[in-house]
């Protein structure tokens, strides 16, 4: 292996420990999941058990297991975090994510830590920071351009992570403070209540209704597929997958998508990256991200900032899931629809538009007869309606039986060492491990044997291993149980000696006098205990605002974005079409409403409680 080829990994999320083998099988190099607390999913959380056997598996393809607590910590709950910390690394975990620097004042084990993009890095003077402080990892904010990715990349020489698929948050991750404001529910603590899911009413300062009912801050979901090989050059090594709360077959789909997609570019440039863990996937499917939950695709601002008013971020009519457009209503007839270009529906297929009430409206196909496609219920729809197919039934019974393996490649070299039978086994994770059995009185063979001596040892159906290349002494008789017996234990010490192979990183050492990168925090910052507070004040911190969670007030501004509505809408201030709406706008569900204010010379959108 060229040790000056950056490593890369496909990161994947993980609900429970069958997401996470199964993102494992379909060819992910590392899986992020959550413990039992301090999780930033609180519905995502998992026992010990489940994790140390998460990593069982993981390890035998050099893939990872990431715990993360990333959570906001309180002061009565770091004993309770402490104890954590030691439980994960004892079961295998490889590395924590986390947000809340008084872990780092914790007494740890010796486990890599790596910092969750609830840390909202996206300057390189934060980066550099975590960095000194001992983040052997770092996740980057969503919404970097190629250029601010790189310029991190030059302030630091640990591995940056980045988000490459899945759901957006449309507030900088870690410094949202809507759902604890409105809903009485951190999303730091993992509870988040998704406020910008909700309808709102888009009023002037009269009060009058711009537009009703609109998910105006709802953004469409992350797709960097397009632009694998531009974030590799920019700096990224890391490609993180959104989704702990998905299901088994989402991530299926979407992992197995993005291993092709990276592995093109890996195999175009392999002087320059390799994969961090070993073993090939194959498929029983076509992977395709269209046909698993998503709210339409946005690239975000990956080309610049600020995008093109031409590529819409937000999904405004429905907060659900579009799935595949399959195109336009050509015709319809009570419960039987036509559409305007060929398309493969199943029974059981679900069906979505937005209706003449412009309200999304979903109905399920019921049978299929040539180009009539009946579904369950009569539809008020017009020729022209654009239909998505919200649920593929015949991808999910693909997806929901096993749907891949992963293979490990392994060379064989069997030969008659005196009067023993060795075989010498080489595998792909750089492992060599020779076992020999005792073996007198083998006869010269009346015929060749090297065919059927190939398919004894190849048989490692119920083992990770898959035949390589493989030498045999052909003008021999063995039998067939001997090389069975012969191949058992020699498989048994390729995976003894993996096992005792096994290392993991250790976390790196904080350099003390380094500089935060302020002198002054905000209650965005989430300093919630004295830990934290102590670590910003050793390195230069002078005022601390505390976290909104431990202030007994309410804040008024409640998230900062880069996406903006006038910019939307087709109204940006910096544009001809700024007259489109009034120059001072608000959002209103049910009783809050908030006041929209541009800040153009950062091209930044924050809303404030009124």
């Amino acid at each position: 292996m060229n040790p000056e080829r950056r490593q890369i990994e496909l990161l994947a999320p993980a609900r429970n420990a069958q997401v996470a083998v199964e993102a494992i099988r379909h060819g992910a190099d590392a899986v992020y999941m959550g413990a039992s607390h301090f999780g930033a999913r609180a519905q995502a959380g998992n026992s010990l058990d489940d994790i140390a056997g998460v990593c069982d598996f993981a390890h035998q393809f050099n893939a990872r297991v990431y715990a993360t607590v990333n959570t906001i910590v309180y002061d009565h709950e770091l004993k309770q975090v402490e104890r954590l910390t030691h439980d994960l690394y004892q079961r295998g975990v490889d590395a924590l994510i986390v947000q809340d620097m008084a872990l780092l004042r914790l007494d740890l084990p010796p486990i890599a830590l790596h910092a969750s993009t609830q840390c909202d890095i996206r300057t390189p003077d934060k980066a550099r920071f975590l960095e000194a402080l001992g983040f052997s990892q770092l996740v980057l904010a969503r919404e970097l351009s190629l250029s601010e990715i790189d310029a991190i990349r030059q302030a630091v020489n640990v591995p940056l992570e980045a988000f490459v698929h899945g759901a957006l948050c449309v507030c900088y991750s870690g410094r949202c403070q809507a759902s604890q404001v409105i809903m009485g529910r951190s999303a730091n603590r993992g509870e988040c209540a998704q406020v910008c899911r909700l309808p709102f009413d888009l009023e002037d300062e009269r009060g009058r209704k711009i537009m009703t009912g609109k998910h105006l801050l709802s953004l469409r979901d992350m797709n960097q597929s397009s632009h694998i090989a531009e974030m590799l050059d920019a700096g990224v090594s890391s490609f993180k997958i959104e989704g702990r709360l998905k299901d088994v077959t989402y991530v299926k789909n979407v992992v197995a998508y993005y291993r092709q997609a990276i592995d093109q570019v890996l195999n175009a440039r392999p002087n320059c990256y390799g994969r961090s863990s070993v073993g090939t996937s194959t498929y029983t499917f076509e992977p395709c991200l269209e046909r698993s939950f998503n709210r339409s695709f946005t690239s975000y601002f990956i080309e610049g900032h600020p995008a093109p008013t031409s590529l819409r971020m937000a999904s405004i009519d429905t907060p659900k899931s579009l799935g595949e457009c399959l195109g336009q209503v050509r015709q319809v007839k009570g419960r039987v629809l036509q559409l305007d270009s060929p398309t493969k529906l199943v029974n059981g297929d679900g069906l979505g538009f937005m209706g003449a009430d412009g309200m999304f409206t979903g109905v399920r196909v019921n049978e299929v007869h040539g180009q009539d496609i009946v579904v369950n219920t009569p539809v008020r729809i017009t020729p022209g309606t654009v239909v998505y197919r919200t649920h593929d039934k015949a991808m999910t019974d693909v997806l929901t039986r096993p749907s891949a393996e992963r293979r490990i490649r392994v060379d064989a070299l069997l030969e008659l060492v005196g009067d023993q039978l060795q075989l010498t086994l080489t595998d792909e994770r750089g492992h060599c491990v020779a076992h020999a059995i005792p073996a007198p009185s083998l006869d010269v063979a009346r015929t060749p044997q090297d065919e059927r001596q190939r398919s004894e040892l190849a048989k490692l159906g119920n083992t990770i291993y898959e035949l390589g290349q493989c030498t045999v002494p052909g003008d021999r008789f063995i039998p067939a149980s001997l090389l069975a017996q012969l191949r058992r234990e020699t498989v048994e010490c390729l995976n003894r000696a993996h096992r005792e192979a096994w290392g993991r990183e250790e976390r790196r050492k904080e350099q003390k006098d380094a500089p935060c990168f302020a002198t002054h925090l905000e209650s965005a910052d989430n300093v919630a205990n004295h830990l934290a507070e102590q670590l910003y004040h050793e390195h230069g911190v002078e005022q601390i605002e505390p976290a909104i969670e431990v202030q007994p007030k309410r804040e008024a501004e409640v998230m900062v974005t880069r996406y903006c509505i006038r910019r939307e809408l087709g109204a940006c201030r910096r544009d001809s079409g700024s007259h489109k709406l009034p120059e001072r706008l608000y959002l209103r569900t049910g009783s809050t409403l908030l006041s929209v204010e541009c800040d153009c010379s950062r091209c930044e959108m924050h809303l404030r409680i009124v």
